[in-house]
């Protein structure tokens, strides 16, 4: 017989994971590069880190990805593709996130 103790570790240990894996997605950083996005293009990229963010294994140039535009704005955001994604891969310390940049 299963000890209720035992129960409610799991359960609590449970949901503590559940709230770690959802509550890293909470947060999105955006720049703004002179006047801003004037359309509606949109070009999207992941960065990856090891370590859980510590150290890249790409570099993500968002100038590059304006193409010469002057007026654009960058979004860099952990979606919540990338928290599934980090799901898996955080085992090994990889963990992904979005760069966008809207012209």
């Amino acid at each position: 017989m299963i000890k209720y103790s035992f129960i409610k570790k799991a359960i609590s240990s449970l949901l503590l994971t559940l709230m770690v894996i959802t509550c890293t997605g909470c947060y999105t950083m955006k720049h703004t590069v002179g006047d801003g996005a004037r359309g509606n293009t949109l070009e999207s990229t992941k960065q990856w880190y090891i370590l859980w963010g510590l150290v890249p294994l790409n570099t993500v140039n968002s100038k590059t990805m304006a193409g010469g535009a002057k007026d654009y704005e960058v979004t860099t955001q952990m979606s919540f593709i990338d928290v599934i994604i980090a799901a898996f891969t955080s085992i090994v310390t990889v963990v992904p996130f979005t760069v966008e940049v809207k012209k």
